[in-house]
């Protein structure tokens, strides 16, 4: 009995511990250099009504130097606000050890690209590169993100992170809130 329950509890701490597969969209290393980018997971999901919103991200690592991509699917019947990333706009991510993290934009002004389906649902896609700010990757590491405030260029969005989120839109289930946690060994080591 005792030898039952100490090999449930190895198998149970290995499979909750274990760093997730790397699973890449992009693996590249030649002479110009090194890109690498992770598949595009899914960390938010508001469904009501007729309108639906989805934030993804994915890393991605240039030439030793490591970015967030994210992308906003925004898809409703009714007009679609958009809101645009600059230069000024910034990612703030409260982690559950009580610190901030702060991730900037690149340079690169988007405000998205707007897309009409056959089913008549406007659609949008906001896309942005964020840069990590030095020292801000080991607490990302280790101390799961409990929300993220998205400053845009003219509002600032607030995001509550789940600890599990079993998708709609894929029936797949992802660990936002240990995003970093699990992913981010695949692009910095």
């Amino acid at each position: 009995m005792k030898l039952l329950l100490f090999s449930i509890i190895i198998l149970l701490s290995t499979t909750l511990f274990a760093q997730k597969p790397c699973d890449y969209s992009v693996n590249v290393k030649d002479s110009i250099g090194t890109y690498k980018e992770t598949k595009s997971a899914i960390v938010h999901e508001f469904i009501f009504g007729n309108t639906s919103k989805y934030v993804f991200f994915a890393l991605a690592l240039t030439d030793e130097m490591p970015t967030l991509t994210i992308q906003i699917l925004q898809k409703s019947k009714d007009f679609l606000k958009v809101n645009c990333f600059n230069k000024n706009s910034r990612i703030f991510f409260q982690l559950e050890n009580g610190k901030v993290i702060t991730l900037i934009a690149s340079d690169q002004e988007n405000c998205g690209a707007p897309i009409k389906d056959d089913l008549g649902f406007n659609n949008r896609i906001l896309s942005g590169t964020f840069m990590f700010l030095k020292g801000t990757l080991e607490d990302l590491q280790t101390s799961a993100v409990s929300s993220m405030r998205i400053k845009f260029t003219t509002e600032t969005k607030d995001y509550i992170f789940k600890k599990i989120l079993v998708s709609e839109m894929d029936k797949k289930t992802y660990l936002p809130s240990n995003y970093f946690i699990d992913f981010l060994p695949c692009v910095i080591n």
